[in-house]
């Protein structure tokens, strides 16, 4: 089948995704490991046995010598958009972004990597000093062992909003089981790199009063996923993200 490009969705210095027919195209770089590219579909294989909604794989291929991933298209706007369209109704669509992640976070898929696992790589890869691997290393092996569903990269322009008027989860690269406050520490980081501190903030309060979590509690987390972001070696992002590294001596 030719994957034509119909519409261009996102376009990325290493990633191109865009409309083909019915079908959502997600054509990656060289730099993109096989590996890494059949692990990202295997995942999101797994998710889909849940019943959360997420767009179902059609194939893994390569297209001129690129791989790609095939989903189902979903026509519909992301809820970043609506977010940022829409600033009147914008605590209603951060409570709905909340409720999709809780959602998500009382299921399991056991066949994922354990997400301690996986910081504690990101950890020894960070390039930190080895005082403070350690420390990373020690507080995250005492951080309560769950099984939930994690995202890793949970953000509202990862959920499209459907025209069937259903909330579609996309990529699931970086998902994983695990502590949940893991993952909601992952996402304020996310919005404090996009300098949405205020949102930041007002998300990390409001998923605490409804997961009914001690907000000190997710905090705990945020040295150890700044120390996993770093792995990505983005120097705009150093400076910010030593930082958080450096809350944990405070």
């Amino acid at each position: 089948m030719e994957w034509n490009v119909d519409q261009v969705l996102a376009k990325r210095h290493n990633k191109l995704i865009y409309k083909s027919g019915n079908f959502r195209v997600k054509l990656f770089g060289n730099e993109f490991s096989k590996a890494d590219i059949l692990n990202e579909a295997l995942n999101h294989a797994r998710v889909e046995t849940t019943d959360l909604n997420v767009p179902k794989i059609e194939e893994v291929t390569k297209i001129k010598d690129q791989w790609a991933i095939i989903c189902e298209y979903i026509p519909g706007v992301t809820l970043d958009n609506l977010m940022s369209d829409d600033s009147e109704e914008f605590d209603k669509y951060l409570d709905i972004f909340i409720n999709i992640q809780l959602k998500m976070h009382s299921k399991t898929v056991p066949l994922l990597n354990n997400i301690k696992d996986k910081m504690n790589r990101k950890i020894s890869a960070s390039g930190l000093p080895a005082t403070t691997r350690y420390e990373l290393h020690t507080r995250l092996d005492s951080m309560p062992k769950h099984n939930k569903l994690c995202h890793g990269d949970f953000n509202p322009s990862n959920i499209i909003v459907g025209e069937d008027g259903k909330y579609y989860i996309i990529d699931w690269a970086h998902a994983t089981v695990g502590n949940a406050s893991a993952d909601v520490a992952r996402t304020y980081l996310l919005f404090s790199l996009e300098n949405r501190k205020s949102v930041a903030d007002k998300y990390l309060s409001r998923f605490c009063i409804k997961s009914d979590t001690a907000k000190q509690y997710v905090q705990k987390w945020m040295p150890i996923v700044a120390a996993s972001q770093l792995v990505k070696g983005k120097i705009e992002e150093k400076a910010f993200l030593s930082n958080w590294v450096q809350i944990m001596d405070e």
